[in-house]
């Protein structure tokens, strides 16, 4: 059974770049209402409906959906690394009751998982450990992304089998709201990233802090409106915000990808983990939208929704 759902944005530089006291107070206390949900939820399993930055997916075979059936946790930006509490045979399951729907997902005995999916399961870990999950990747970053339709489809197939599961089953959905990370693209990446975002393969210890540095040099720059980055707009995040709550998940229907990029940003598109998430729940969810912000100093329109079945 579905006891609840968690949808959040992710900041990987949170830890390191300072937001405003008071937002910061503001977020931290809606985390700690979050974690209150999920421990009253008592849940035994955890789907994750996740983004990759990519560190797990790339050209070689870029899936729009793969659902984890082992995997671990690679460890970029103070995520804790290490081997994932993946129940084989009930991942298995889940992937089977998507295929027999018609949601075309691969399945994964390798997947690595990036902040995007490890920093929610941390953060709402304080008051109940949230350990056994099955991680399921949903393609945000590279272009050709999975229609909208195609992502509630996925959803609600994954929540049809966590409906007749025996375990309490909590429905996470990570990414977004409107942030505009530098995510390199095939159209403009030198030969040496072009490389890299078709074969892959683990960051060396030395390009991997390079990689995070740069990131974590935006924060500054961004906050104090010097960087070339697209402004994050509250005015997108609040239409999301408002269809999500009201149960409306086709309010991006409308737009294309490149509306998308133009306005939420490149990291925009991780909204699709909130939409499957939502879709999982089926028509009717009561939601609760604890908190939302802009915040630059963390690159990202921050917000919190929790949502529970009909």
């Amino acid at each position: 059974m579905i006891v609840g759902s968690v949808c959040m944005s992710h900041s990987p530089i949170m830890d390191r770049n300072r937001a405003g006291p008071d937002a910061e107070k503001r977020f931290w206390s809606a985390i700690e209402k979050a974690a209150d949900y999920v421990a009253e939820a008592d849940p035994d399993l955890v789907v994750l409906f996740h983004p990759d930055h990519v560190n797990g997916f790339f050209y070689k075979l870029l899936p729009s959906f793969c659902i984890g059936i082992e995997g671990v946790s690679v460890g970029d930006f103070g995520t804790v690394a290490g081997k994932l509490d993946i129940p084989e045979n009930r991942a298995m399951s889940c992937a089977e009751h998507a295929l027999k729907e018609g949601v075309d997902v691969a399945v994964s005995y390798r997947m690595d998982v990036d902040h995007g999916g490890a920093q929610p399961i941390e953060l709402l870990s304080a008051k109940m450990p949230l350990t056994r999950m099955i991680p399921i990747f949903v393609n945000c970053a590279l272009a050709p992304r999975p229609t909208m339709a195609r992502v509630r489809a996925l959803g609600a197939a994954v929540g049809r089998w966590a409906a007749a599961c025996p375990e309490r089953v909590l429905i996470l959905g990570s990414g977004g709201l409107s942030h505009d990370p530098p995510i390199p693209s095939l159209a403009t990446a030198t030969p040496e990233v072009r490389q890299r975002l078709i074969d892959g393969g683990p960051l060396p210890h030395s390009a991997r802090m390079t990689r995070q540095n740069n990131v974590l040099g935006e924060g500054p720059r961004y906050a104090a409106g010097q960087s070339k980055l697209l402004p994050l707009d509250t005015d997108w995040d609040k239409r999301l915000l408002d269809g999500f709550a009201s149960g409306d998940l086709t309010v991006l229907d409308g737009s294309d990808d490149e509306t998308i990029t133009r306005t939420g940003g490149r990291g925009g598109h991780e909204v699709r983990c909130w939409v499957a998430a939502l879709a999982a729940l089926g028509e009717g969810y009561r939601s609760d939208v604890l908190f939302y912000e802009p915040i630059p100093e963390w690159l990202t329109g921050m917000g919190i929704m929790t949502a529970t079945p009909a």
